[in-house]
């Protein structure tokens, strides 16, 4: 890697040569030199600024004469010039010495191979032509970028170039650039023009009253000015070219003319997958729906004249379905069978303008309305982000979309706090009383989860965990010393290890890189170590936290490498330091250790009692640190030689919102000076002696000049913390909530519905024809978010719903009406998907879904009972509904989406009714003697409800009632071996352990290990 952080040759914490500046690691940013900016910045005359349309002087060169005409001639030489001379040289294309019927059984002469390498060039100039006839086409019909010719690369670019050259011969003399006009939205079949086809396309006449110089069209640029939110619902660089470029794959192209350019907030664009609004992008020449200015424009001035679309001379088109300047060919459009309403389709104003919309009503079971804006700029330990308007109209499953800028950037603190809230969901699952469901979060806690879902990188947190702890085995077998590291980059690729002093011996299957002062993991090997064989292996570096995520990954220090000191300074210390303690409680690369916080995080204790405690003062803790201080031990090699139960290799790490006094500096200092030990000590404010400075900047920037480190910071504001701690605390709650009776189905269960949308279980929606693979997926989850909310979704809010980080309305739009045409109609003509009269997106009732149908089937067990029908009818309909279930809901689904499962009272219900179903059927037969058909019951409810124990307790009890010991003996070592290597945490409830030592005495619970704790994410 070309950069890295250099480790200190002396001791750790310096520089190996001094006199250079640090060389900036993988996944740092680059410099930040700033643009001029202010009065002395050289600004455009005034007439460059115009908003009207401007006739520009055609200034043609002879050279562009001369190209052109030299490009006429290229194409006609290889047009016509190349068959003549192939047929008068080498004769026709297929040469007699090709129709022989031998001819894969002979052995080849020369003429033979000549042959074939004439025939081969024959098919390279049809292909050539074909490219020729493609791109005149496009150039001369104007229908959008020119189709793209199977393997013709190269030869379609060049053959580009020729045809725009030639076309620009007969370009008309007078050419409009429009410097300032209103960006009509999308229609839903985006259409995007060639660079060939724009030429003529931009000689349309305008009124000659022009009062300004003409500006040379050399002199003028495309830009597109990123648009506010729209309700919750944020622009991507992938929709900017889909609408623009009309093709979304060349968005690498907007990243790469735009990548570190200064923009007018001051910040620049480092990743691809974020950009603000109100930034200025340059974009490719064959652009459009963009804004045409000069290139001697700042991004300033062209925000400031631009971003206003009622300053403009142009009328906004009215709210209805968009139009594109050319309609395609009538065979490329499929006329949508929806038609959305005005709410779904805003005008260009209301793309441009920003929404002042009234904050929603709040209700009783909602926490109160966040502060204004004015007040949450009084809070100094939040960056300052973009104010996101609510949506236009507020539902509870499109909730907390404002919570993925911190929590979904922070892919490692989410993800183990994705792991520490299973394990509490499943505890609250021990707990649970039939007939009630787990109590669910709902407000900004539940923005909360589904922020965290989004962002939780479980297998990069997985990676992490293994390799390290692989790493600590390998060295130990080799009786090798642990190198010290530094610094880590986790990226898709895999896991980079800056280690200190430098070693090009490293075990495999990890890779020494810039001579050997990397160690890499690749991202495959990763995946294929063995979690079981390194089940007892001790956390060598329990001490990495977050620092940042930089262009393509994320980068993370050690505490304990720094040997003394970290102070850190900044508007966002406290937010920061929030960050650090909720990632070191919650993380799965350490093992036990404790956490003290000073000046904050109170409510911290409630994620992790068994590691975090608070202080009021540094002075509380300091002779704690003093007296564990153990001269001489090599924290290292002790952990990975097995002894990480002895307290002397527990790590201890302070973090401290106090600034310490001058003693208390000095006392710290002393502890970790010229020696590693097992702690760690990170302070707010510019504290005496610290080894790293660990700055945090306005705009959310974090540096650590001592290692070359500038990566956007990973922080946790208040209001992101509040919720965080109102999850946890909603996953604590052992009461739960009572289960409400389901509605009557529109369809008796007997009646088979046009279309079935199976949910318990793998995902399948039929009889439907299969959707491309890449459109699949997501169309198949806006069917079932549908067909679960039977009462409708607006557009708006359903584009919340499946794009989380923001979606361009007219990439919405043609989402859904690819997906009406894919459902088709029903019985009576009417289209499966359609909007209602209040402008809302519903299904017809011809789909139906087996959760309804299983809904439908419980109610009517629950009647029976109610109305003192024999129990033998209330278990066929509930063996009927549990027949139903086929694995865990939605089982298969993608990692990266139903993110809004956390905000949907779906999960929850149908987990609650399934074991209750299941339970209710197992104690009808056994009251009947029947426990084969009890054991099947239980088993049908585990299918979908796996981590209930009331049903593995059913399940207990069925099968001792087979008689069968040896089959209630392997529904035990089952059970155990599940909550032995459960991903959310060991053990069973204290219920189940009493019950299997009732029902199974013989067991021997000696022979077995500890059902300990796992470890996190």
């Amino acid at each position: 890697m070309s950069q890295k952080p250099t480790p200190p040759g002396s001791r750790e914490g310096g520089w190996s040569r001094r006199g250079e500046p640090p060389p900036r690691p993988r996944g740092s940013a680059a410099s930040r030199s700033p643009a001029p900016r202010g009065p002395g910045a050289q600004r455009p005359p005034e007439q460059w600024r115009t908003r009207r349309p401007v006739r520009i002087t055609p200034k043609r060169t002879v050279r562009d004469v001369f190209a052109g005409l030299g490009a006429l001639v290229v194409l006609a030489a290889l047009v016509g010039g190349v068959p003549y001379a192939l047929i008068r040289l080498a004769g026709p294309p297929l040469p007699a010495e090709l129709l022989h019927a031998d001819l894969f059984v002979r052995q080849l002469g020369p003429e033979t191979i000549v042959a074939i390498l004439i025939l081969l060039v024959w098919l390279a100039w049809l292909q050539l032509l074909l490219c020729v006839i493609v791109e005149i086409y496009a150039g001369i019909r104007r229908v959008g970028l020119p189709a793209r010719v199977p393997l013709s690369g190269g030869t379609q670019a060049l053959v580009n170039r020729l045809v725009s050259a030639v076309l620009l011969l007969f370009t008309a003399t007078a050419v409009v650039a429009p410097v300032a006009h209103a960006s009509a939205p999308p229609s839903i079949a985006p259409q995007t023009v060639a660079l060939s086809a724009q030429l003529p396309a931009l000689s349309a006449p305008v009124a000659a009253d022009v009062e300004h110089a003409p500006l040379p069209a050399r002199e003028t640029k495309k830009v597109y000015i990123v648009q506010p939110p729209h309700g919750r619902h944020h622009e991507s660089l992938w929709e900017i070219a889909d609408k623009c470029l009309g093709d979304g794959r060349r968005y690498d192209e907007i990243f790469r003319l735009n990548q570190h350019k200064v923009q007018p907030d001051g910040s620049r664009l480092r990743m691809a997958d974020l950009i603000r609004p109100g930034w200025v992008l340059d974009m490719p020449d064959d652009a459009r729906n963009v804004e045409v200015v000069s290139t001697g424009d700042d991004r300033s001035t062209i925000l400031e004249e631009h971003q206003n679309p009622s300053a403009t001379n142009e009328t906004p088109p009215k709210a209805e379905t968009p139009k594109t300047a050319e309609t395609p060919p009538k065979a490329e459009q499929a006329p949508p069978p929806v038609v959305l309403p005005e709410p779904a389709m805003p005008s260009p104003a209301q793309v441009q303008t920003p929404v002042q919309t009234p904050p929603p009503v709040q209700n009783s079971a909602q926490p109160t309305a966040e502060p204004s804006a004015a007040a949450n700029q009084e809070k100094p330990d939040e960056p300052r982000r973009e104010e996101r308007p609510p949506v236009a109209e507020p539902e509870e499953a499109a909730a907390g979309l404002d919570l993925v800028d911190y929590l979904g950037a922070a892919t490692l603190l989410s993800a183990g706090l994705l792991a520490a809230l299973g394990r509490r969901r499943r505890e609250q699952l021990w707990r649970r009383a039939f007939g009630r469901r787990l109590a669910r979060p709902r407000g900004d806690a539940a923005s909360a989860e589904v922020a965290i879902r989004l962002g939780a990188d479980t297998p990069g947190s997985r990676m992490l965990d293994l390799g390290l702890r692989l790493l600590g085995k390998l060295l130990a077998e080799a009786d090798r010393r642990p190198p010290a590291i530094y610094a880590v980059h986790l990226s898709a690729r895999g896991l980079d290890l800056w280690i200190q002093p430098a070693d090009e011996e490293a075990p495999e299957p990890w890779e020494a890189c810039d001579g050997g002062q990397v160690w890499r993991l690749p991202a495959h090997e990763g995946r294929r170590i063995d979690e079981n064989s390194l089940a007892d292996m001790p956390a060598p570096y329990p001490g990495l936290v977050s620092l940042g995520s930089g262009d393509d990954g994320r980068v993370l220090i050690d505490l304990e490498a720094a040997r003394g000191l970290i102070g850190m300074t900044g508007a966002h210390t406290v937010a920061g330091l929030a960050a650090l303690a909720v990632e070191l409680a919650t993380n799965r690369w350490s093992d036990d250790m404790r956490i003290t916080l000073v000046g904050f995080g109170d409510e911290l204790t409630e994620l992790a009692p068994d590691r975090v405690r608070t202080a009021g003062s540094i002075a509380e803790v300091l002779p704690e640190f003093e007296g564990r201080l153990q001269p001489g031990r090599d924290v290292l090699t002790g952990r990975i030689h097995g002894r990480v139960a002895d307290p002397a290799w527990t790590p201890h790490y302070l973090l401290s919102a106090l600034q310490p006094d001058e003693d208390e500096a000095r006392r710290l200092a002393v502890l970790g000076k010229d020696m590693r030990t097992a702690a760690g000590f990170v302070l707010a404010g510019d504290v005496p002696n610290a080894t790293w400075h660990w700055e945090i900047t306005e705009d959310g920037r974090a540096r650590i000049d001592a290692l070359g480190f500038d990566v956007e910071a990973h922080l946790l504001p208040r209001r992101h913390y509040d919720a965080v701690i109102g999850l946890f605390r909603t996953a604590q709650e052992s009461d739960g909530e009572p289960l409400a009776m389901p509605e009557p189905s529109e369809q008796a269960p007997g009646e088979p519905p046009s279309i079935e949308v199976r949910l318990l279980g793998p995902v399948e929606i039929s009889p439907v024809d299969p959707l491309e693979e890449g459109r699949a997926v997501l169309a198949t989850e806006l069917v079932v978010y549908l067909a679960t909310h039977r009462e409708g979704v607006h557009p708006v809010v359903l584009g919340g719903v499946l794009w989380p980080r923001g979606v361009q309305p007219g990439v919405r739009d043609a989402t859904i009406a690819r997906v009406a045409e894919w459902l088709g109609h029903d019985s009576a003509g009417r289209p499966h998907l359609f909007l209602d009269d209040s402008g809302r997106l519903r299904l017809g009732p011809e789909v139906r879904t087996d959760w309804q149908l299983f809904n439908e089937l419980a109610r009517r067990a629950k009647e029976l009972v109610d109305a003192g029908r024999p129990e033998s009818a209330q278990a066929e309909l509930l063996e009927k509904a549990l027949g139903l279930v086929r694995g865990p809901l939605l089982n298969g689904r993608p990692g990266n989406r139903y993110a809004w499962l956390a905000a949907d009272p779906l999960e929850y219900d149908v987990t609650a009714w399934v074991a209750d179903a299941a339970h209710e059927l197992c104690s009808i037969r056994l009251a009947e003697g029947d426990a084969q058909a009890a054991v099947a019951a239980a088993r049908a409810g585990l299918l979908l409800a796996a981590d209930d124990e009331g049903l593995w307790r059913d399940l207990l009890r069925a099968a001792h009632a087979t008689g069968d010991q040896a089959r209630l003996r392997v529904v035990v070592d089952g059970l155990y071996r599940r909550a032995a290597s459960h991903p959310y945490g060991g053990g069973m409830a204290p219920e189940t352990e009493a019950l299997i030592e009732e029902l199974l005495p013989s067991w021997n619970r000696g022979k077995r290990t500890d059902l300990r704790t796992p470890r996190l994410a």
